[in-house]
């Protein structure tokens, strides 16, 4: 595409609205829970409920249902709730012998190995697989697909606003948590199934590789620059934000998928980042004399 034709710029800028839209209001949320994850050291738990999610709709798809009716997305829930029940189960001490990352691995790969079964004899399996990881972002034409999901973000906010005090408690200081007799099994259930939620929805949004990316990049890139709860989370937003826009004008420029486009340059703000604190951690400080 030539840029400098303003007239096809602003044609596929206005396909892209919706979907910009989306990537600007959705993930701050993602990034929130992608600070818990990270200071839990689970990394691959979204990917592992994304692909329980996953497995959820490809049973529904089993049924014949479309994967865009709403007994997909109770399916796609479902199975996230027993997936967080699972997490909040394998997290307690007397599992230590074998890592929690490693029972998360296994549930990744059971619930993507299932999927590809389920759908081996489906017509269009290839097709519904690969919708999976991709997602439908280029698809979200209309302001009712991105408010909606929006909107039930907000509310899933407003809880953990709510009892802000207790779930980051559990996620950054649970051996407090536990000496203040707090239900660490309890919260991480309500934890793990909100979470289930958030991935449930994005997922059919952007598919499993951008949820994963949204979740822990500008996480992992905020935690380079900061130490401090909402620092980590400013700095996180703007990183998504920074993403979701380059990312979309390089996919309307180069024609790229729009959310491999995302990835990458997600990945890239990552790497310039990690450099960027390596250089200030080997700067001299001069009132160390």
């Amino acid at each position: 595409m030539d840029t400098n034709d303003p007239m096809t710029f602003w044609q596929l800028m206005a396909v892209m609205k919706w979907p910009l839209v989306a990537c600007l209001l959705l993930p701050p949320l993602l990034v929130y829970f992608g600070l818990h994850i990270i200071r839990r050291e689970v990394i691959f738990v979204d990917l592992a409920l994304a692909q329980v999610a996953t497995l959820g709709a490809c049973v529904a798809i089993l049924f014949h249902f479309d994967p865009h009716d709403w007994q997909s997305y109770a399916f796609s829930f479902a199975f996230t709730l027993i997936g967080a029940a699972i997490f909040t189960l394998t997290r307690m001490k007397e599992h230590r012998r074998v890592p929690q990352e490693a029972l998360i691995g296994i549930v990744y790969v059971v619930a993507a190995a299932g999927g590809i079964l389920l759908l081996n004899n489906s017509p269009h399996g290839n097709e519904e697989l690969k919708q999976t990881l991709v997602g439908e972002l280029l698809y979200l034409q209309t302001p009712g697909q991105v408010l909606m999901p929006f909107a039930l973000f907000v509310a899933i906010g407003g809880v953990h606003f709510v009892f802000r005090k207790k779930l980051i408690a559990i996620s950054f200081e649970p051996a407090r948590a536990g000496l203040e007799g707090l239900s660490i099994r309890g919260w991480d259930f309500l934890f793990y199934a909100l979470f289930g939620i958030v991935v449930t929805t994005f997922v059919h949004i952007g598919g499993v590789l951008l949820v994963f990316s949204y979740l822990i990049i500008p996480a992992v890139c905020a935690n380079f620059l900061a130490s401090r709860l909402m620092p980590l989370l400013a700095i996180g937003c703007g990183i998504s934000t920074l993403g979701s826009v380059a990312g979309i004008y390089c996919s309307a420029t180069f024609n790229w998928p729009v959310g491999a486009a995302i990835v990458c340059v997600l990945g890239v703000v990552l790497l310039v980042t990690a450099l960027a604190a390596k250089l200030l951690q080997a700067k001299p400080n001069p009132t160390a004399d």
